[in-house]
This record gives C-alpha cells, sequence and structure tokens, in this order.
C-alpha cells in the first residue's frame, strides 16, 4: 500500500470513529508551501457528516490522528484546511519501499489495451516542427499508458492519396526532368516536398494570371458555370460592407481561379486516374511515396519514435466508402443531386458534412471512417483509440465520433481525440505549401550543433572519448527539444525558444540530464568506497533532515503523477514532476554534505536516497522519449 493509500485509510479510520460514518471521497492534496505539512485533507465536503464547522472539523480530524494514528506527528488548520505533518518514521519506510522497488514508477497491469495513433503524415511534404510534437507527445502518452498498466498499440496512419499527395505528383511530372534522391543527393521527403512548394508557386502565378483576364471580361476557354460563379462573386465583393467581409470573398474569387488552372486540373486529372488504378498514375505514385517513406524512416529514428503498426489511406479509404454507402442505404447519410453523400447532424448542433463527392471521390473524413473501423477489427479487445492531432481538427473529430455512433459502433463513445495546441516561432506561423516551415530533421541537427557549442564551453567533455563526446552532444540537443514540448500543457498554444530549451539552468531537459550525471557520479564515488545499502540499512535510521524528507516526499508522488499524467493525457504532468524532483535534489545536495557524513547510517540513507531519485529521474524522463547521461 503506498503512502497515500495508507494516510487515506488512518483519515476514513478517524472519519468513522468521529462520526459514526463511512467515507469514500476525500479530497487530499499537496500541502501549500507556505504551510507546514506534506498533505492537506480539505474538509468543507465533511461538514455534513461532522455537522460542525470546518474549522473544528479539521481540528476534530487532525487531533484524533495525531492521538491514534502512527503516521501523523503534528497538524495544523487554516480555514477548512488540515495540514497533516507525518513523522520521520513514514518518510524513512516511504523511502525503504521506493530504494527496495525496481519497478517504481509503474504500476501493475490493469488488463486494458488501448491505442494511440500519432505522427500521421502526408506523403507530400517532409516532418515540421509540429510534427515533432505530435509524435514527441504521442509517443509519451503511449509510454505513460504503458507504465499505468494499459498494454498500448502504438499506430499511425499515413496519408498517402488524395489531392494533395497529387499535386507534388503534377509538379513533379511537369518540372521534376527525372530528379531523384540520389541524382539531387536530397532526402526523398524533402525532394517531394520541393515539388509540393513549386506547385505552389505555379497555381499562383496561374490563377493571377486567370484573374487578371478575368477581371478585363475575358474568359476565353473558361466554362459558363465557372464564369458565372465569378460573376455572383464579384457582385457579392462589391456589395461586401467590410474589410472582413471582403476578404472572405475575395479568398472565395481566389480559390474558383485555382481550381481551373491548369496545373490544379492536372492534379485533379491525377486522382480520378489514381482512383481508377491507371497503371502509370499508379507507378508514379508508389515511386515518389517510396522516396518520402526512406526519408520518414531516418527521421523517426533521430526523434526516437516508434509504431507497431502502420496504416495506410490508400487501403482504408475504399473500407469507408463502403461504410457510407451502406449508411446511404440505411438512410443514416443521404445523397444530394449532384451525386454526392452527405451526414446531416443539424440535430446534434452541428450541421451537413460531405462524406463522397458528387464526382465519387473520397474526403478525409471518409478515410477516417474506414481506418477506425478497420483498428477495432484488427485489435477488438482496445478498449479505446487516442487520436494525438492539432486542435485545428477540434471540429473533424466531433464529427467523426458522432458519425461512428450513428454507424452503429458503440465503441465511437471511447474514442478520444487528444487535441493540442499548434507551435509557433518568433517569425510566425508555419506555412508548409509556402515552404516556409522549420524542417524536423533540420532543427534536430541545429539543437545537436547547440548542445555541442555549449557544452565544449563549460568544459563538460574533457573526460570523454570522441565518440562518447558525440553521443552526449545528441542527447543532450533532442532531451532539450523533448522536454520543451513536452513541458507545456498539450492544449496550449506554445511558442519555441531554442536557445531556452537547451540552458542547463531552469525549466530544461538538459538541467534534468545533468542532475541525473551528477547523482551517478555520486553513486560511483560510493562505489569505489565499496559503500554499499541495501532496504534493511535504511530500516535503522533514526532520523531525516528537513531536506531529505523534501526530496522524499517529492519521490514519494511519482506513482500518483504517473495516473495523473495518464488520466490527463498529458506529459506535461511528468515533465513537472521530473524538474520538481531534480530541482529539490540539488537544493539537498547543496545545503547538505553527502560524503563529509561520519555517521555510517546517515551516509548511506543519503546514498539510498540518491541512487532511488537518480533511478525515478531515469524512468520519468524515459517516459518523456528522452535520455539521461551517466557523464556529464
Amino acid at each position: 500500500m503506498s503512502l497515500d493509500q495508507t494516510l487515506r485509510s488512518h483519515i476514513q479510520q478517524a472519519v468513522s470513529a468521529l462520526f459514526n460514518q463511512n467515507v469514500e471521497a476525500l479530497q487530499i492534496q499537496p500541502t501549500n508551501q507556505e504551510f507546514e505539512g506534506s498533505h492537506t485533507l480539505v474538509c468543507f465536503p465533511l461538514t455534513k457528516i461532522s455537522r460542525k464547522k470546518p474549522e473544528e472539523t479539521a481540528e476534530a480530524i487532525g487531533r484524533y490522528l495525531v492521538e491514534e494514528s502512527s503516521i501523523v506527528e503534528r497538524f495544523n488548520v487554516v480555514k477548512g484546511f488540515l495540514n497533516l505533518v507525518l513523522s520521520e518514521k513514514v518518510w524513512i519506510e516511504t523511502l525503504q519501499s521506493i530504494f527496495a522497488n525496481p519497478s517504481y514508477g509503474h504500476l501493475p497491469s490493469n488488463g486494458q489495451e488501448i491505442m494511440v495513433e500519432y505522427s500521421s503524415p502526408n506523403t507530400n511534404k517532409p516532418l515540421h516542427l509540429g510534427h515533432l510534437r505530435n509524435n514527441f507527445l504521442g509517443w509519451s502518452v503511449a509510454e505513460i499508458h504503458k507504465a499505468a498498466g494499459y498494454q498500448v498499440h502504438k499506430v499511425q496512419i499515413i496519408n498517402d492519396r488524395g489531392i494533395h499527395i497529387c499535386k507534388s505528383m503534377a509538379a513533379w511530372s511537369l518540372y521534376g526532368d527525372g530528379e531523384t534522391p540520389q541524382s539531387s543527393a536530397m532526402k526523398g521527403d524533402h525532394l517531394v516536398g520541393k515539388y509540393y512548394v513549386e506547385f505552389e508557386k505555379v497555381i499562383t502565378a496561374q490563377a493571377n494570371a486567370l484573374l487578371s483576364k478575368w477581371e478585363t471580361g475575358n474568359f476565353d476557354g473558361i466554362a459558363e458555370d465557372i464564369r458565372q460563379k465569378y460573376q455572383k462573386l464579384n457582385d457579392k465583393l462589391s456589395s461586401a460592407k467590410n474589410e472582413e467581409a471582403k476578404k472572405e470573398v475575395s479568398s472565395e474569387i481566389k480559390d474558383l481561379a485555382r481550381s481551373v488552372t491548369p496545373i490544379m486540373k492536372l492534379a485533379s486529372e491525377m486522382l480520378r486516374k489514381w482512383e481508377q488504378k491507371d497503371p502509370a498514375t499508379i507507378d508514379l505514385w508508389k515511386t515518389m511515396n517510396g522516396w518520402v517513406y526512406e526519408g520518414f524512416q531516418e527521421t523517426y529514428n533521430k526523434m526516437g519514435v516508434d509504431f507497431d503498426k502502420l496504416y495506410y489511406e490508400s487501403d482504408t479509404y475504399l473500407l469507408g466508402k463502403e461504410e457510407v454507402l451502406k449508411g446511404v442505404e440505411s438512410a443514416v447519410f443521404f445523397k444530394k443531386e449532384d451525386g454526392s453523400v452527405w451526414v446531416d447532424l443539424t440535430a446534434d448542433g452541428l450541421d451537413q458534412k460531405v462524406l463522397l463527392r458528387s464526382d465519387g471521390t473520397s474526403v478525409y473524413m471518409t478515410q477516417d471512417i474506414g481506418t477506425a473501423i478497420l483498428r477495432f477489427r484488427d485489435f477488438p479487445k482496445i478498449t479505446g483509440q487516442i487520436y494525438t492531432v492539432g486542435n485545428e481538427q477540434e471540429y473533424h473529430f466531433k464529427v467523426l465520433f458522432l458519425i461512428l455512433g450513428k454507424l452503429g459502433f458503440d465503441w465511437a463513445k471511447r474514442c478520444y481525440h487528444l487535441s493540442y495546441g499548434m507551435v509557433d516561432l518568433p517569425t510566425g506561423k508555419m506555412k508548409s505549401r509556402e515552404g516556409t516551415v522549420v524542417d524536423a530533421d533540420d532543427l534536430i541537427a541545429e539543437m545537436v550543433e547547440e548542445a555541442e557549442k555549449q557544452t565544449r564551453e563549460l568544459g563538460k567533455v574533457d573526460e570523454l572519448t570522441p565518440n562518447e563526446a558525440k553521443e552526449l552532444f545528441r542527447m543532450i540537443g533532442l532531451g532539450a527539444l523533448k522536454f520543451f514540448l513536452l513541458k507545456v500543457d498539450p492544449k496550449k498554444r506554445m511558442l519555441f525558444d531554442p536557445n531556452e530549451s537547451i540552458q542547463l539552468q531552469g525549466f530544461t531537459g538538459p538541467f534534468i540530464q545533468y542532475t541525473h550525471a551528477r547523482i551517478r557520479a555520486i553513486l560511483r564515488k560510493a562505489e569505489s568506497m565499496n559503500l554499499r545499502v541495501s532496504d534493511t540499512d535504511l530500516a535503522s535510521a533514526a532520523s531525516l533532515t528537513a531536506g531529505e524528507i523534501e526530496v522524499i516526499q517529492v519521490l514519494s508522488q511519482f506513482e500518483n503523477k504517473v495516473r495523473e499524467a495518464t488520466k490527463d493525457y498529458s506529459p506535461a504532468v511528468v515533465a513537472n514532476f521530473v524538474y520538481d524532483l531534480a530541482k529539490t535534489y540539488n537544493q539537498f545536495y547543496q545545503n547538505i554534505p553527502i560524503f563529509n557524513e561520519s555517521d555510517a547510517t546517515k551516509l548511506k540513507v543519503r546514498v539510498a536516497l540518491s541512487r532511488a531519485v537518480a533511478d525515478a529521474i531515469k524512468k520519468a524522463m524515459n517516459l518523456l522519449g528522452i535520455q539521461v547521461p551517466e557523464r556529464m
């Protein structure tokens, strides 16, 4: 039984003895730093049982615990809050229990399976800074769920088909001149991304040329329905009453022009040919996607993320189409006059959503319907799916889960959208099609370079071999990047500051890595002194310093933080815990000498405490996907 469980049990006994009623739900929280104590019982909810004022209720429970409980030494009451000071014996036993448990921080199996989706890139461009947050977040959530006792399946859906993929294919077929990753000495995903940007440049130029003609009344070669749409939009623009309305209509006019440009017509024709399985189109698609997959895998290896199973949109969209057509037959969906298929969600407070275009081609929603169904068929025991996708897609997932429910899939209730905020840069928002993204490969390389620069300046590599130093730079650079992106609540939008993330002081990954390396040096010194500690040695400890108790107090919350991070789908909970642990240990280390201690038992306690902290730091950082060095 954990310390928190033991304390809860003692408080329940006190309530039962004092007020002759049993209570299951208790509000226990960490004590505010300005008051003495480690645990605080919120007594306001207990006044219905005690029939006393909150302060009187707290006083009664506090006195009972001091007199009857073996674990509470003293207490103080602040309004209706009962702050408890636990005995030194409790903290010694807590350390002893943690020290003796090699699995501390990981909970036993709960018999449940869960699936976590992350990454899910498009095969028309390389991974960028936004993908880094997505991958690190999804991978960490998966590992935290493992630590909480779940069997986890890590998956991604690769968006390998659709008009966006055909855009890169169209640009390459027009301007590529046979260029390959080998001939260009470029990573395959970078090469394909180059042509996605090229497509945008060409379509912008072609659309602007069309608009210039249309403005003069020249509609040569343009279909009558397009001319009529343009004129209606132009009239709408003239009557727009404010700048926001004008901007919206102007955007519609540009989109109309883009839709009939030669290069867009080529991309659309490629999509139709792909769905008709035209051999030449399929061959080009397979070739360019193959380039991208090789590039992605190289980046994933650098990131340190992996997957248990890959799903491809090109495989799942057909299943989605089948289910949509079944939904039409059962009147869950409806067809419009042009043949397009829609779902009406107005009764659910949303609107109508297209599921199949008039030409029969699929949309993203179609593919996601098929993918969700296929996954539950592949893994029938999973209790739910976690989709790691940016908050720009919140509406999409509301619609998806509603549609799945309307199709009769009860497991739709067990699907969860892990919505996270976008990552901004000092220069503004990233735009893939304009080539203004921060490439993931480049950013990782820059972080490693900066880690090397700062580490060398601090003289931290003097005793390392060249290979050891190279590995240390990689570990620090990648650790700084991951920690910075994970320490913020996933729901929050964030500004990435590379310089701040790499610092050895403050709320950073390198600070925690350095703390771990410092503790490992302490443990190596203890080993050189032939100082061995067992959990039985700790039983003979008579007292602890306030600094030692503070460290044990933070350390004892590890498993609670794993539970909290699992419930909230938030690696930030673990990041904050491990930072607090490293910070508290450093305060202890600076104030209390370890090897100057003449008392053998006290010395062993401090070595044991150091080892327990190092182990917890390593496990917690591993849950974030971050390695910690033995030397630094």
